[in-house]
């Protein structure tokens, strides 16, 4: 048995302090197997690679380092005191790795990983929770991340891989994104229960033209498919109150300061009255957006394929 290491330990070392030292991953790896063992030999049948060729790795990074790691001693090496100091440092950086592998093995389980989904707020009541108990039923292990944010927010934080899968309204068209459409909504004009139109059923969005509105605020879908819906009945609307939640417009609606056009409430709420809009046709599309250009964990690409399968009953309470 041979051991090739420095013959110079105080030979300068080849890295600087400000060195990347990502390089040396391997070799600390195959240092670390041999001071544990204090033995080449049992190290290199450990590792599966020929003793000579694990000498060379440990004798290379001491050159590297510029220090002596490992003394011969008879048949066995022994760690100077530098090397049990770099071999502290290794256990505790392949320790970490290991437990990062194993968290990425885990994320990535079809049976027990996690799913990274993003919808909007006014998904969140209702369709969601409806989704997520029918997914569990047949995946109980699978965890979830739930991000409730803005349309503009979401596909944002999709992009950068934070989620896997969202639920939005409108349906993003770019050709770094997938969509498919799941549903439509329709949205009723919500009126305070004294105004002039509370007693219609159906009513045109032109004759709330001159009206004060309440909506949410810029960067939301539901903004944009509102102005959408108002330029197409000839008009812009005349912002009043903006706000996040579209329980809160409604109360304001129910205050009497403005009006809206907003998803169906779940529970009716005293003091706004829906109407239905007959012109223009007032309804949004609901769909799942996922990358187009990067495979998705097995967990995240079996819950999509749930929710597809859901296609046309995701508002089914509507």
């Amino acid at each position: 048995m041979t051991y090739e290491s420095s013959s110079a330990p105080g030979r300068p070392a080849e890295l600087g302090p400000d060195a990347d030292v990502t390089r040396l991953a391997p070799e600390l790896a195959q240092f670390a197997a041999v001071a544990r063992l204090e033995h080449v030999t049992r190290a290199a049948q450990l590792l599966g690679m020929p003793q000579p060729t694990l000498s060379r790795a440990v004798a290379r990074l001491e050159d590297e380092l510029g220090v002596r790691l490992l003394a011969r001693q008879g048949r066995a090496v022994r760690l100077t005191r530098a090397g049990r100091i770099l071999l502290d440092a290794a256990e505790r950086a392949l320790a970490e790795v290991e437990r990062g592998v194993e968290a990425a093995r885990a994320e990535a389980d079809p049976a027990a990983g996690r799913v990274a989904f993003g919808f909007l707020h006014t998904m969140g009541a209702d369709a969601v929770p409806a989704l997520l108990r029918g997914f569990r039923a047949g995946h109980p292990r699978v965890r979830f991340q739930l991000v409730q944010d803005h349309v503009a927010a979401m596909l944002e934080r999709l992009r950068a891989g934070e989620l896997d899968l969202c639920l939005v309204s409108p349906l993003p068209d770019a050709p770094d994104l997938t969509a498919r459409p799941l549903d439509e909504q329709r949205l009723f004009l919500t009126v305070p229960p004294d105004h002039r139109l509370a007693g219609r059923r159906r009513v045109r969005l032109a004759e709330v033209a001159e009206e004060p509105w309440v909506t949410v605020e810029q960067g939301y879908g539901l903004r944009h498919i509102v102005e959408g819906f108002c330029t197409e009945a000839g008009f812009a609307p005349r912002i009043a109150f903006e706000g996040e939640d579209v329980e809160t417009l409604r109360g304001l609606v129910a205050a009497g300061l403005g009006v809206s056009l907003l998803p169906p409430a779940l529970v009716p709420r005293p003091g706004a009255v829906e109407l239905e809009v007959t012109a223009p046709r007032t309804r949004r599309a609901i769909g799942l957006a996922w990358p187009a250009h990067r495979p998705l964990p097995p967990p995240a690409a079996a819950f999509r394929d749930f929710v597809l399968s859901r296609r046309g009953s995701i508002l089914s309470h509507d």
